[in-house]
């Protein structure tokens, strides 16, 4: 009989952070990660895939922790020259890391999924956990805003974030089909863990891709989220301002109406133990713990709580 696995979805810098936790409680092979393709964009005729390079960068010891993306002690020359012809160059895309996003863009274009090319990198860089892309078929955000449609990049990086939210969109969604890895991952996990990221830009093209939202409802495994959220504040990024443009309250309780269901509990932080009660309500159960993982040990002690059913409290 196979191990028993857990599941994580996951978009990019909360999830890789709480990934670096989990791998040091559970063994790396032991662990699949569902990763967001919403962010997916092309620059300068290279796939570009955020999200997952942020995952198979952080498991593979790559990632620059202190960004948050990218790799370490990378370098920009190549940039630098592309400034130099008047092309854009907003998208931080370093020297090494371009070598990602043209070995993927190579894959592809001789025939490869996407899952095939990101299970093939993955390998390369020493990754052992299985790392799936929510879907291999086109689905990009698009962020409606007072300065018109943005791709998600277009608002996070270029915009910095800055304008004002009316929708969001996810194109191509409807016509997306999950790979059969990623809906026997669900099916058959022992646990289901959405990552403390953004649940409309992160998590959101994930879920809406119909066959995996349908697969966690199903699924006999409890699905578990933590919050990406201490009170109304984000880890990082604008999760509050695309919750409340999405007409979510901007809370952890927000963050349990995103996923009500098919959500079985959720994990909120310490200083946001009085809207246990409220969440409850909704059915859902809530366990109470400190979610900030400022550094690697912080984070296995999130994982550690989480996959030993801590403290549960509804």
């Amino acid at each position: 009989m196979a191990a028993a696995h857990y599941t994580v979805l996951a978009g990019g810098t909360g999830a890789a952070k709480f990934l670096r936790g989990l791998v040091q409680v559970v063994p790396e092979e032991n662990i699949h990660v569902i990763v967001n393709v919403g962010d997916d964009t092309d620059m300068w005729g290279l796939h570009i895939s955020p999200d997952i390079d942020s995952i198979v960068y952080g498991l593979s010891g790559k990632l620059d922790t202190v960004r948050g993306w990218g790799l370490r002690d990378e370098t920009f020359r190549c940039l630098e020259e592309i400034e130099s012809y008047g092309l854009p160059s907003w998208f931080r895309l370093g020297d090494r890391d371009l070598a990602t996003h043209i070995a993927r863009t190579e894959l592809l274009r001789s025939g490869l999924t996407l899952s095939a090319a990101t299970a093939r990198m993955a390998a390369a860089l020493g990754v052992k956990s299985r790392i799936l892309p929510a879907t291999d078929d086109p689905v990009r955000t698009k962020i409606e805003t007072s300065r018109g449609t943005l791709g998600f990049q277009e608002f996070f990086v270029r915009e910095r974030w800055q304008p004002d939210v009316r929708s969001v969109t996810y194109v191509g969604a409807a016509e997306a089909r999950a790979p059969s890895g990623v809906l026997d991952s669900i099916h058959d996990s022992q646990l289901v863990i959405i990552a403390p990221s953004n649940p409309i830009t992160s998590v959101g093209p994930i879920l809406a891709v119909h066959d995996i939202r349908e697969a966690l409802r199903c699924t006999r495994a409890e699905v578990l989220a933590i919050s990406p959220l201490i009170g109304q504040a984000a880890f990082s990024g604008p999760a509050a301002k695309l919750m409340e443009a999405s007409g979510y309250e901007v809370s952890p309780s927000g963050v349990a109406r995103c996923y009500h269901d098919f959500l079985d509990n959720i994990v909120i932080d310490v200083r946001d133990a009085t809207l246990a009660s409220s969440i409850r309500f909704e059915t859902i159960g809530v366990q109470i713990t400190d979610i900030l993982m400022s550094d690697d040990e912080a984070a296995r002690r999130l994982a550690q709580f989480v996959i030993g059913g801590g403290g549960l409290a509804g």
